[in-house]
């Protein structure tokens, strides 16, 4: 047997009425339009207020209403469409009011104010009979149905009973789901099932309503309890998250400690190299350097020697060409036996022995990784050890000082 609500209809009424609202929502203030309201030459609303604000803010030096002066129009765009509204010197004012939208607004409030149908009116409504309401119930299909339904439709045939008494029945055969309690007096034992029946004594009646209450107030402590444990259990849980970050925290702390360490030792490392490169490169510059000098003054004597001589072959007195031709053939002599110092030998301008090799270092590097026995308390004493190591480097190295 299908039947359905009485109240829909309503719903589909409620449901209208939202659809309406919607159409009744001004696009500046975003609530329903308020009286007086205008319509634009696009055909578009606007509250009058919310159209003298726009209308306002497109034109500042627009004069209001109550100037003395007498002012020109002005314009705006309207905020659905952007089509220009060219207002006359009444501004908003001159606008025409939409009357209809108005008395729609009222009809809306007014509906709106109605309070729904109570429940006692929602009844189940026969879909077969759609005016009938359903009130009895048919015992051979066992489903609700209406009146006509027994008398013209699918259960004319059929045994029924009104639909309060097989609720009743119904009701006392799911009360016996409950446990049966006895109490008895001096003249009569009662359970229950039987308390809750229309003759049972009033004060056994408010013991058995006690006692659900009470079964009723054990169900909610349980849960409440069970409540509290699951929250306690989130709680450790939280704690442990927040015991996970502040680990991991710290262990980040020290990783980058160490990481800095060992970049602060290949820092230095990488100084000293290049400080032993770089004296060995002033060394050999020095030494070629003297030599470049050396030769160098050889070639001016020797060349000045030369001059000399040629001068000396281009003198045209006798005498004073054999003086001084004597004296030339020995400087040439000497200069020809002046021994100059050794070239450097090959090879000397390489600076091969100062390669090094990282490989085996790097690949060492990539080996690091975490060690699970050890503790923080050990890692903050080799971070300790470290510290007191670079501290004595100095002094260690003092002796070998100047």
């Amino acid at each position: 047997m299908n039947f359905t609500v009485g109240f829909k209809p309503l719903l589909g009424d409620a449901h209208s009425m939202d659809n309406l609202e919607k159409q009744l929502i001004c696009p500046i203030c975003l609530e329903m339009f308020s009286k007086p309201v205008v319509i634009l030459p696009c055909q578009h609303n606007l509250c009058r207020k919310c159209a003298n604000d726009v209308f306002q803010a497109s034109n500042p030096l627009w004069q209001s209403r109550g100037s003395t002066t007498v002012s020109s129009g002005g314009r705006f765009r309207c905020p659905s469409c952007r089509h220009e509204v060219v207002l006359d010197r009444h501004g908003v004012y001159g606008l025409q009011r939409n009357l209809l939208v108005e008395n729609i607004i009222d009809i809306y409030k007014q509906e709106s104010s109605r309070p729904l149908h109570s429940k006692a009116e929602q009844h189940l409504m026969c879909e077969e009979h759609e005016e009938e309401k359903i009130n009895i119930y048919c015992l051979s299909c066992e489903v609700p149905t209406c009146s006509l339904c027994k008398v013209f439709g699918a259960h004319k045939d059929c045994e029924v009973a009104p639909l309060p008494t097989i609720y009743k029945r119904q009701k006392r055969q799911d009360l016996t789901l409950l446990p049966r309690l006895e109490y008895s007096d001096t003249n009569t034992t009662y359970c229950s099932l039987d308390l809750l029946s229309s003759s049972d004594p009033p004060v056994l009646a408010s013991q058995n309503t006690k006692i659900i209450d009470s079964e009723l107030s054990d169900g909610i402590a349980m849960l409440v309890a069970g409540n509290d444990r699951v929250q306690a259990v989130i709680t450790q849980m939280e704690e442990v998250c927040q015991t996970i970050e502040d680990n991991s925290r710290r262990q980040k702390q020290l990783l980058n400690q160490r990481f800095e360490s060992l970049c602060a030792v290949l820092e230095e490392r990488k100084g000293e190299l290049l400080q032993a490169l770089a004296r060995e490169q002033e060394e050999k510059l020095q030494r070629v350097r003297g030599l470049i000098r050396q030769y160098g003054d050889h070639l001016e004597a020797s060349s000045k020697l030369v001059e000399s001589a040629i001068q000396s072959m281009e003198e045209p007195q006798m005498a004073l060409y054999l003086q001084q031709a004597k004296e030339l053939i020995n400087k040439v002599g000497a200069m020809s036996k002046v021994e100059l110092a050794g070239r450097p030998e090959p090879g000397y301008e390489s600076m091969e022995q100062f390669t090094v090799s990282v490989e085996h270092v790097a690949e060492m590097l990539r080996t690091i990784d975490f060690q699970p026995g050890a503790s923080g308390e050990e890692e903050d004493e080799e971070v300790a050890l470290d510290g007191d190591e670079g501290s004595a480097g100095p002094e260690e190295e003092r002796p070998d000082g100047p």
